[in-house]
């Protein structure tokens, strides 16, 4: 395999995560089953009972992950707000994005840092799992590996459809996957990366967003601001827990809706309420 000889130095990878500790706990399974270990884990939590922290503890204790536990207080869908305090606290001059619900491949890290490019996000995917897949999940089957054998997943209840496609071992059947699909490369929240000085220079996550569309948002001011997008949504995955969201309203999609209109209607690339605050009332 050649070497990127444009590689990141330092992976941060960024998950985020609110009072899910059964969850994240698979997650961080996962990430101390990668093929590449020279990567931090920073975890962005939104508010979480001291459950997650005492998780985090454990593993740190098991000397596995390099973990940085980013937190504030509970005071709502504060996503975008924690994001920001992650990548203005960080070193890391390259993130990977996922949430505490996805358990990445064992070559997600290397993956990332093996297509990472100067100027560019990257896109990648996930297959949702039903409840009963995501509760029948061991840690000893993360380790093993066999929760991303699509057989596996279909005797354990998950359907079998042209999404388990992802999971194929033939990297070139991937790669073409990659070309073919009609999906647009674009910021998903639960598994895209990018420079760290790229996010920092649209002044990261818009905080005006609440649930629904955050992430995309994201994606088209680095869009707007000059950076392309790579398609790697069949590259490398990870395999999404199922979970209730109780904080999806219809109201606030359409104000997320109207902010991401402006911003391609008016090829906005800085946030003006982000990492830093450029307005009296943010």
């Amino acid at each position: 395999m050649p070497v990127n000889d444009k590689a990141p130095n330092a992976i941060g990878v960024v998950i985020t995560t609110y009072n899910s500790p059964v969850w994240l706990g698979k997650v961080l399974t996962g990430y101390e089953n990668q093929s590449d270990n020279d990567f931090r884990v920073i975890v962005a939590d939104d508010g979480s009972t001291d459950e997650t922290r005492q998780l985090i503890d454990r593993f740190r204790e098991r000397g596995i992950l390099t973990i940085d536990h980013v937190w504030h207080e509970d005071e709502g869908f504060r996503k975008c707000q924690i994001l920001n305090k992650a990548i203005r606290e960080t070193d890391c001059d390259y993130l990977i994005f996922t949430d505490g619900d996805c358990i990445p491949e064992p070559d997600f890290i290397a993956t990332h840092r093996r297509l990472a490019e100067p100027r560019h996000f990257l896109s990648g995917g996930y297959i949702k799992l039903t409840m009963a897949v995501s509760e029948s999940i061991s840690d000893d089957d993360i380790r093993s590996g066999v929760i991303f054998d699509p057989q596996w997943l279909v005797e354990h209840g998950q359907p079998k459809n042209h999404k388990l496609w992802k999971l194929s071992p033939s990297n070139n059947f991937r790669k073409l996957l990659n070309a073919v699909t009609p999906a647009a490369a674009s910021w998903n929240g639960m598994n895209s990366s990018t420079w760290t000085r790229d996010l920092i220079a649209v002044n990261g996550f818009n905080e005006d967003m609440q649930y629904g569309g955050l992430d995309r948002e994201l994606g088209e001011r680095l869009w707007n601001y000059g950076l392309k997008s790579k398609q790697i949504r069949y590259s490398t995955v990870c395999l999404h827990l199922d979970h209730a969201r109780g904080y999806s309203k219809p109201e606030i999609w359409e104000k997320n809706r109207a902010i991401r209109k402006a911003v391609k209607a008016n090829r906005t690339f800085r946030a003006e309420n982000g990492i830093e605050k450029s307005r009296s009332d943010a």
